[in-house]
């Protein structure tokens, strides 16, 4: 059978190029998206700064709900008691035990300029005794070590500190120098640098009693813990005090557990949770962003793994069919000769196999390459760290191999059913022509299809979020499959409507062109439908993008009632007394406090536990002055203590009405009950969820508020007038390391988008690429399968010219037919879609987008049909009834 299938394959080259394309392509975009999904659950960050420890010991910073789901980050930082850290000390092995807390810290050069610090200014300050972790320049330091080379001494004092060579060299300092540092939101002062410190990214080092204090762990909520603890071990003990270090947190929780018995259940942590890691695990505790970027390799991979097996699923099965109803001659006059219906089966599926072992070995590192460049994409937005590499292992590639070999096999044999089942006769009477009536089951499915994917398009008017509108996309894609399984159906009834209404005066071309597709109804809903998927793609990807983004800038704008945003990006938070000096300035009307976090909220659904985390701002009561939430119920005004606002979608979904009491996680990982004492509209610009800044600010890494919005006595959301400009840049240059902007800048252009928005654009440009390039494929194919027809139609007289003018108005119909399907598709989705986030039947998005798809879809059909018809015209009708394939 083998044998056969590969004699076969020899002389079908030009239809199986179109499955070639389409597995090469399915295969790199799979292999991609494996990668990633990979890399998300293998992964490692390096420990960083604190590469010196051996162990790292620290508060869990993820939520588990259980099961199969993935743990979601806790961003803030928890605390770990300190007492630990001289308990630790005594275990055996271990060498040294160090308590690191983390505040933050600017430093300003000569000219009053912030300069970088560490890894992340909100985290930069740091207390002496932890420089015995860090990492050496050269990498991790080795068992044994001392660390880095440090050029002076330890700070003596509250008014010394040591810095890294990094904020020495641009800060223009040496041991023995002065210069300016804020740290932990307080007034910038002078301090002395007794040492610089030979190491990655160490930040400022204070001394361990100023340190303490400007971390906040002498007194408040916060007393007497420490952020992490590091370990330094013996040679060759590492993992045995892992253990001991384990076993001795574990008979620590009990007493722990006592201690807090007396605290409100409300006010703590999610567990008593500490973790220990080791080796490549100590990066996730150095930084708990890496778990975030981990999950979010993976729920990127888990959203594009759908919509990728879709298509390439749609091309691989367009691809194969064309190329195996090119052979039903052979294989029909197989089932003359004896051949059974599982032999033509296995036939076709054994040739398909091998154009597809083929077509794999260069698609599968290409894949590996796709996935790296799609990595770079994301780190340039922000979305990845840099120090995050991918996971390049053989799991993607052989999950690759299975998905298409299998794919290939369902698709190959379900092409060749049909004649495989056929009587031989009727098979060899039918290998040139097609079934007159189109398969009615086939036609139900579609129209099922069409109508389920209509039902789906009304989600974005009940959900007004970004997971709504992306049913938008998926029920285009699904009424576009739905239209290739009836679109023979409804291309037969509608070229029997247009060939009842043809001019007598009709030309011969476009009497041929019209009888072409009521004859091969099949064959050119293939391509229609093949056409319209790329339509139906670009226009519900694209607008639900566009979209989205333009209702998000809408709710932002309409919502911003300041004008410009004060910030400390240098500094790692703004300075104590930054809101009072703000509102003392002449012009401002009012000037309030915003600072992000991430909350989760636990939630039944189904009866299921569920989970969801969200972005969420810290606000006073002082925001209604410069913001309108478009408050539907209640006021900010209450937005005091244990309390929250939360959108109206989720308020709806969940049942959190004015004066209910909610469950949520915070940034750290507490569990509070706030009350809910308003609900507002605007949640898809600012977010699900508003925290009483009493609630929730104690509970965030840095404590400092992170901008102050500023609304002047212009007109609201005008910016400020001239003089109060002036005023505030005066305000500005006083205060080193303050920056301001425009308080909405959501109009800023695409350079400014989102990072999403980026990376769904990126995945529709590499998804259309490879649906048009299979597509070109696919008409190459199909024309070129024709040359017998051609050259009976040139032995029956007509000319080479009228011939092109056939194709052409052949190419003319398919061009029409598959932007009218494309388009009557994505109409009501799209409609939909612009009903329920702009409150207008139609979407939002560039007005030439349309246009262009027209143009592309008008030059693939006429390039890939007119290019191998000139071919086939030069080969003499003899020649090619002689060698038909």
């Amino acid at each position: 059978m083998l044998h056969i299938a590969v004699q076969m394959a020899r002389h079908r080259i030009s239809a199986l190029l179109a499955v070639v394309c389409s597995v090469l392509g399915g295969a790199a975009l799979i292999t991609g998206t494996g990668v990633l999904a990979e890399s998300g659950l293998r992964s490692e960050l390096p420990p960083g700064r604190l590469g010196g420890a051996d162990i790292l010991v620290s508060a869990d910073q993820t939520f588990r709900l259980g099961g199969p789901e993935l743990p979601i980050t806790l961003p803030e930082r928890a605390a770990v008691p300190a007492s630990l850290v001289e308990r630790l000390a005594q275990l055996p092995g271990v060498t040294a035990a160090v308590g690191d807390v983390g505040f933050p810290v600017g430093v300003l050069d000569a000219r009053g300029r912030a300069v970088p610090v560490g890894e992340d200014p909100r985290t930069a300050g740091h207390n002496w005794s932890s420089h015995t972790l860090l990492a050496s320049p050269r990498g991790e330091n080795g068992p044994g070590t001392d660390g880095p080379r440090v050029d002076g001494r330890k700070p003596a004092g509250s008014r010394e500190i040591a810095v890294d060579s990094a904020v020495a060299a641009a800060a223009g300092v040496r041991p023995g120098g002065e210069i300016r540092v804020v740290a932990a939101g307080r007034p910038a002062a002078g301090y002395r640098v007794s040492a610089v410190i030979d190491a990655p990214d160490a930040g400022v080092l204070f001394a361990d009693p100023t340190a303490a204090d400007l971390a906040g762990r002498e007194d408040g909520p916060r007393a007497g813990t420490v952020d992490l603890i590091g370990l330094r071990t013996e040679p060759g003990t590492t993992e045995a005090v892992a253990e001991a270090v384990r076993a001795e947190l574990r008979d620590a929780e009990p007493r722990a557990a006592e201690s807090r018995a007396g605290e409100s259940r409300d006010a703590q942590p999610s567990g008593a949770g500490l973790v220990v890691a080791t080796g490549a695990e100590r990066g996730d505790l150095a930084a708990p962003d890496a778990v975030a970027a981990r999950s979010l390799l993976i729920l990127l991979a888990s959203s594009l793994a759908g919509i990728i097996l879709l298509i390439t699923g749609f091309v691989m099965a367009g691809a194969l069919g064309v190329a195996i109803s090119g052979q039903r001659r052979e294989l029909a006059l197989m089932r003359a000769v004896g051949a059974t219906p599982k032999q033509i089966r296995r036939i076709a599926a054994s040739q398909a196999t091998v154009i597809a072992a083929a077509a794999l070995v260069p698609g599968i590192p290409l894949g590996y390459l796709l996935a790296d460049l799609f990595r770079e994409l994301l780190v340039d937005r922000g979305v990845l760290p840099e120090a995050l590499p991918l996971t390049f292992g053989p799991l993607p590639a052989l999950a690759t191999t299975l998905l298409l070999a299998l794919a290939v096999q369902v698709s190959s044999r379900g092409a060749a059913w049909r004649t495989s089942r056929m009587p031989a006769t009727e098979a060899v009477a039918e290998s040139r022509s097609e079934p007159r009536h189109p398969s009615r089951l086939r036609t139900r499915a579609g129209l099922l299809l069409v109508v389920a994917a209509t039902t789906l398009s009304v989600v974005p008017l009940l959900s007004r979020t970004a997971l709504g509108a992306t049913a938008t996309s998926i029920a285009g894609i699904i009424a576009a499959i739905g239209l290739a399984l009836a679109g023979p159906a409804l291309i037969r009834r509608l070229s029997d409507s247009l060939a009842r209404r043809l001019p007598a005066g009709a030309s011969p071309a476009t009497w041929l062109a019209m009888s072409n597709v009521r004859g091969y109804a099949i064959r050119i809903a293939g391509v229609v439908s093949t056409l319209a998927m790329a339509v139906v793609f670009t226009l519900t990807y694209t607008l639900a993008q566009t979209t989205v983004l333009t209702a998000t800038t809408d709710d932002v704008g309409t919502g911003t009632l300041a004008g410009e945003r004060l910030t400390a990006p240098g500094l790692g938070g703004l300075p104590e007394g930054t809101l009072a000096a703000v509102r003392d300035t002449s012009g401002v009307r009012a000037a309030a406090p915003v600072t992000g976090t991430t909350v989760l909220w636990p939630y039944e659904q189904l009866g299921d536990p569920m989970v969801e985390s969200a972005s969420a701002m810290i606000l006073t009561p002082d925001a209604r002055d410069v913001l309108d939430l478009d408050i539907r119920s209640g006021s900010l005004a209450r937005l005091t203590g244990d309390t929250v606002a939360v959108g109206a979608d989720v308020a709806r979904s969940r049942g959190a009405t004015v004066g209910q009491r909610i469950r949520l996680i915070l940034g750290d990982g507490t569990h509070v009950t706030p009350r809910v004492v308003a609900v507002y509209g605007r949640d898809l610009g600012f977010g699900p969820v508003v925290l009483s800044r009493d609630l929730a600010m104690e509970h965030t890494t840095t404590r400092l508020d992170q901008s102050i919005l500023i609304r002047t006595d212009a007109e609201a959301g005008a910016g400020a007038s001239g003089a109060t400009r002036d005023s505030l840049a005066a305000f500005v240059s006083a205060r080193p390391g303050l920056a301001l902007s425009p308080a909405d800048n959501t109009g800023a252009g695409l350079e400014d988008a989102p990072p999403e928005v980026w990376i769904n654009l990126a995945t529709i440009v590499v998804l259309l690429g490879y649906l048009l390039l299979s597509i070109a494929n696919k008409l190459t194919a199909t024309t070129a399968q024709r040359r017998t027809e051609i050259a009976t139609l040139r032995l029956n007289g007509t000319t080479p010219r009228q011939i092109r003018a056939m194709m052409r108005r052949e190419a003319a119909l398919i061009a029409t037919a598959a932007l009218t399907a494309g388009l009557a598709v994505s109409v009501i989705p799209l409609a939909l879609l612009g009903v329920g986030f702009l409150d207008r039947p139609w979407p939002a998005g560039p007005l030439w987008l349309l246009p262009a798809i027209g143009l592309t879809i008008v030059t693939i059909s006429f390039l890939t049909i007119e290019l191998p018809t000139r071919r086939a015209l030069r080969t003499a009708p003899a020649e090619a009834l002689a060698n038909r394939e």
